[in-house]
C-alpha cells in the first residue's frame, strides 16, 4: 500500500496459496516483488546457466540439485507449523529453482514423485527427501535434500543434455583443504560442524553463495524499472512444485503440479526427439575405438534393425 518494493527470501510462502496471495498483492500495488533465491546467483551457476542457454549442452534432458547439511540454525525452522515443512520446503526450494532454470522457466512443471521421511530428528516434518519433477518437454528435474548430512554443507548440481554435461561442486571440498588441531581459530564455513581435523573453508562465502550478484540484480532492477532475474512469480511456481512433492510423499504416486496462473509455454513437447543420421537411419551413437577407428551405431527407421557402420 505504501508503494515500496518488496524483497522476500526463499521460500516465498509455506504453500502455493500463500505465495499466490503475496504475488497478487505486489502486482496489484504495481511494485516489484524480488524473490531472494541466492543459489540461483552464484558465480558457478551464472556461468553454467549461460553455457546451457548458449546451447553448449544441447537439449536439456535432466537437471539434478543436491543440498544437504546438519540442519538449520534457528528454532523456527524445526517447527512445521511455522516453517511449512522440513527439508523439502527449506532446501528443496533451492534445488527446484536451480533445475527449473536449467530446464527452462518457460517449460511447465507437470507432476512430481517424492519420497520423504523423518529419519533422525524428533520433529513432525521430514529431515530427508528425494524427488523428481517431470516437465512438459520431457525433461526431469531431481532434488536431494537432507538435514541429516554430517560434515558441513554439500551443494552440488548436475545437468545433462544431448550434447554435453555439467557437474558443479559448489561448497564442500572445492579445492581449499585445511588441517587444524583446533588450538586456535573458530568459524570455518557455513554449516561446518567442527574446527578440528581436515576442514574445507570457503574463500568468500558471501560471493560464493550468490548474495553479491543477487542484491546487485535486485537493486539494478529497481533502478532500471525491470523485473529481477528471480521474481515472486518464480517463488509461486516453486511453492506449487513443493505442494505436489508433499502430496506425492504422502500418496506414494506421481502427483500433479497445480498452477492456477501459468504464464509460460502451453506446448507439450514430451515426445521423442531422436537424432537423425539420414533419411533411412537414426543415429544412436558415434564411438572412437581404442585403436583410433571410428564407428556408428544406427537404427533403421522402418525395420528397427540396429547396425554398425565403420568410418
Amino acid at each position: 500500500k505504501a508503494g515500496k518494493h518488496v524483497l522476500c527470501t526463499k521460500p516465498l510462502g509455506r504453500t502455493a496459496a500463500e505465495a499466490k496471495q503475496m504475488l497478487d498483492m505486489v502486482e496489484k500495488a504495481g511494485i516489484m516483488g524480488g524473490y531472494l533465491e541466492d543459489l540461483c546467483y552464484t558465480p558457478k551457476f551464472n556461468k553454467s546457466l549461460a553455457s546451457v542457454k548458449g546451447g553448449s549442452l544441447g537439449r536439456i534432458l535432466w537437471a539434478k540439485s543436491r543440498e544437504a547439511h546438519p540442519g538449520p540454525h534457528s528454532n523456527w525452522f524445526w517447527n512445521k507449523e511455522q516453517s511449512g515443512g522440513g527439508a523439502i520446503v527449506d532446501l528443496g526450494c533451492h534445488c527446484i529453482e536451480i533445475a527449473r532454470n536449467y530446464i527452462g522457466k518457460d517449460v511447465r512443471p507437470v507432476e512430481v514423485m517424492c519420497w520423504a521421511a523423518t529419519q533422525v530428528h524428533p520433529i513432525d516434518a521430514e529431515d530427508n527427501a528425494i524427488g523428481m519433477v517431470k516437465y512438459a518437454n520431457g525433461a526431469i528435474g531431481q532434488f536431494e535434500v537432507s538435514w541429516c548430512f554430517r560434515g558441513g554443507m554439500d551443494l552440488r548440481d548436475e545437468v545433462m543434455g544431448t550434447e554435453g554435461t555439467i557437474w558443479i561442486n559448489n561448497f564442500l571440498r572445492t579445492g581449499f583443504d585445511m588441517f587444524s588441531t583446533g588450538k586456535e581459530g573458530g568459524y570455518v564455513a557455513e554449516k561446518a560442524e567442527s574446527n578440528t581435523g581436515w576442514l574445507f573453508p570457503v574463500g568468500d562465502e558471501v560471493n560464493e553463495l550468490g548474495y553479491n550478484h543477487m542484491f546487485t540484480d535486485m537493486f539494478e532492477a529497481i533502478d532500471q524499472k525491470r523485473e529481477p532475474f528471480e521474481t515472486f512469480y518464480d517463488g509461486y511456481i516453486v511453492n506449487a512444485i513443493i505442494d505436489a512433492a508433499y502430496a506425492s510423499a504422502k500418496s506414494g504416486i506421481w502427483e500433479p503440479v497445480k498452477i492456477d496462473d501459468w504464464r509460460g509455454s502451453t506446448e507439450d513437447n514430451s515426445g521423442n526427439k531422436f537424432a537423425e543420421f539420414d533419411e533411412q537411419y537414426y543415429l544412436i551413437k558415434e564411438e572412437i575405438l581404442p585403436h583410433g577407428d571410428r564407428k556408428l551405431i544406427l537404427k533403421d527407421k522402418k525395420t528397427g534393425d540396429v547396425i554398425v557402420r565403420d568410418l
